[in-house]
């Protein structure tokens, strides 16, 4: 087991940002020839239960109930019509939405129709079952409209002579296999044309399209690739392993797709760190868990990587970033709030030895229950989880020990923790990170689990979220986050505008990332340096913001801003009172005589904004704008936050 414990008084000086190590971890380890030679035949490997006794021996009945409640729910559905206008409807609209609540609602139907139907047994919704598969084999695409620009005619109709693969044709294809799996030959018994019809429309949208891995960016070699890969390969690990009758063929694919997971570890820094945010790490590096518990299973444990220290480091990464509760640091498009899953977070926990792991999993799963069912994503994960409700009982006074400080040295995010309930996560990096916002050096606070200062998150995601219109989305610029504003002029997108001079260092006394932000922000803005250090002071119980700056000549304007979702009072100069949804109140000191300041609430209008209306409990985002009222090419400038 692999435990990060940052060292007392250590200086870390470092410089990260992304790129690809060909470590190749599984290919390296396994030939083709081994992995065939280890690999189950098809008709060997039955990783699920398939018949009713079979699930009640290994399932907790509350969650077998579930599960057919579930399929009684979809049965009484009528299957959501997929037409060409809502395929069309994300380029006349730019809405995501419309489509997606069809289509995915005919995923989450089927699956909950199967399992229903594989633990009663009693064939009240194998009619039901028929029409969903025969209704999803009929689509052209399987995918999403905002996907289509991987083919060649782009965005608009899919074309039907140019199949392409996106992360929900491959959850499709799972989709699919499962039901193949769990339903095959009572569909058999209806028609024998309808198992060779899910495999050839997989076949001809999924595996074949493959053969021509290139054209895809999330299967790059040579830059880095995000939650995507092994989003994607855990699902066509499944499908092709349960769908494909021929033997070579089967291993051939699966070991390619194997192959396709090792770019997703190639593009981890060393810290094994997800820099899109934990949300997303659920579809990041527990999907890679959910791939390589895959390979593990069909292979009976001959193909297993457990042991690498990078997957130890990825796997440590989601507990690190925990601050209280349900919520995660959410720097970039993560979620400030999730409910984790606690049953696969408490697999993984054991699969590769972290104690601390499996404890933060059993927590969750006393918290927030189990993630299983036919719903949403993952779902052969969501399968594997009803196995451990066996094992594992619910416990809602299981606890674990908060990680007190970390530090993801290529990510370049530090968080800490004081005795007195105060949270602090902030970061370096750079302004060109998967999921991007522009956001070098900015930090949230957080108070008896409660958030303060805050990155106020992702919107809605349309047509503009991933154009280039993205940065006039105001959730994703500087100007929106917990940082100057120079001369007007907030940091742009791009690698290149990042951060210089790293230093993270912990001590008995305080914790504390300083760097200096200068190249974070354009030519325009003037700027010569801009030393910033965020320290969490074990002392005094504060988090300190201290800037030390020299520009090219006297700014025009000078601003910094902060975001919280707390009632704000600045009632008092030098002192803004923040309270907390729970009361709770926390002081945001400056210098009065040298800031003026105001707030303003940001949009809430419009297909991107809609999501903050509801986002933080309700609490409205606000915007506190602090105005220089003296302006000099140097100086210095401070503010402490601290318990009231």
């Amino acid at each position: 087991m692999v435990r990060f414990l940052m060292a007392l008084a250590l200086l870390f000086s470092v410089q990260a940002h992304a790129q690809v190590t060909q470590r190749n971890l599984l290919a390296k380890k396994y030939s083709q020839a081994a992995f065939s030679e280890a690999l189950l035949p098809h008709g060997q490997w039955a990783p699920y239960p398939k018949t009713p006794e079979a699930w009640r021996a290994k399932t907790d009945p509350a969650e077998l109930a579930k599960i057919i409640k579930a399929g009684e729910e979809a049965l009484e559905k009528p299957i959501p019509l997929v037409t060409a206008s809502l395929l069309l409807d994300f380029t006349r609209s730019g809405d995501r939405e419309r489509h997606a609540a069809a289509s995915f609602g005919r995923r989450n139907q089927l699956m909950n129709l199967v399992l229903a139907e594989s633990m009663e047994g009693k064939d009240r919704f194998t009619e039901a079952i028929l029409n969903s598969v025969w209704a999803i084999c009929e689509e052209t695409y399987w995918g999403v409209p905002a996907h289509l620009s991987a083919q060649r005619a782009k965005n608009g109709l899919p074309d039907v002579e140019d199949p392409t693969v996106d992360l929900f044709g491959a959850e499709t294809a799972a989709v699919l296999a499962l039901t193949d799996y769990f339903m095959g030959e009572k569909l058999a018994k209806i028609s024998p044309l309808i198992r060779p019809r899910i495999y050839f429309e997989t076949n001809k949208k999924i595996f074949e399209p493959l053969r021509q891995p290139t054209r895809y960016g999330w299967l790059s070699t040579t830059n880095p690739v995000n939650n995507w890969n092994p989003w994607i390969v855990s699902n066509l690990l499944i499908a092709d392993l349960l769908l494909e009758n021929d033997a070579k063929k089967r291993a051939d694919n699966a070991y390619q797709y194997t192959v396709f997971l090792d770019r997703y570890f190639n593009s981890l820094g060393d810290d094994g760190g997800c820099d899109e945010g934990p949300s997303y790490w659920f579809a990041a590096g527990a999907s890679a868990y959910d791939a390589l518990a895959i390979l593990e299973s069909a292979t009976n444990g001959k193909v297993n990587i457990y042991d690498e220290d990078l997957i130890h480091k990825m796997a440590a990464y989601v507990y690190k970033v925990h601050i209280a509760n349900d919520y995660f640091v959410n720097f970039a498009d993560a979620d400030p709030k999730l409910k984790p899953d606690g049953l696969m977070l408490y697999r993984f926990g054991k699969a590769v030895e972290d104690p601390e792991l499996a404890a933060f999993g059993e927590w969750a799963y006393g918290q927030f229950g189990a993630v299983t069912g036919g719903n949403g994503y993952q779902r052969p994960r969501k399968v594997w989880n009803l196995l451990g409700t066996a094992e594992l009982k619910a416990d809602k006074n299981k606890t674990y020990k908060p990680v007190p400080n970390a530090w993801l040295s290529d990510i370049e995010v530090l968080t800490a923790r004081s005795s007195n309930g105060l949270y602090l996560a902030t970061h370096a990096g750079h302004n060109a990170e998967s999921h991007n916002h522009n956001d070098v050096g900015d930090f949230i606070v957080y108070a008896d689990g409660e958030p303060v200062i805050v990155d106020a998150g992702r919107g809605n995601y349309t047509a503009r979220t991933f154009s280039s219109k993205r940065y006039e989305l105001w959730f994703t610029q500087s100007q929106y986050h917990n940082l100057p504003v120079i001369n007007g002029l907030g940091q742009p997108a791009g690698k290149q505008f990042n951060a210089r001079n790293v230093k993270s260092n912990a001590s008995d006394k305080e914790v504390s990332l300083a760097m200096d932000i200068a190249p974070a922000y354009p030519q325009q803005a003037g700027v010569l340096n801009w030393n910033r250090i965020v320290k969490l002071n074990k002392v005094k119980n504060t988090i300190e913001i201290a800037d030390d700056f020299a520009l090219k000549q006297k700014p025009d304007s000078l601003q910094q801003i902060f975001m919280t979702v707390c009632q704000v009072d600045t009632g008092t100069p030098g002192k803004i009172i923040l309270t907390t949804a729970g009361k709770k109140t926390v002081s945001l000191t400056y210098d009065p005589k040298a800031w003026t300041v105001a707030t303003e609430l940001p949009s809430t209008e419009g297909m991107e904004y809609s999501s903050f209306k509801t986002k933080w409990d309700g609490s409205p985002v606000t915007r506190i704008v602090l105005t220089a009222k003296t302006l000099k090419p140097k100086s210095k400038h401070s503010f402490i936050i601290s318990k009231s």
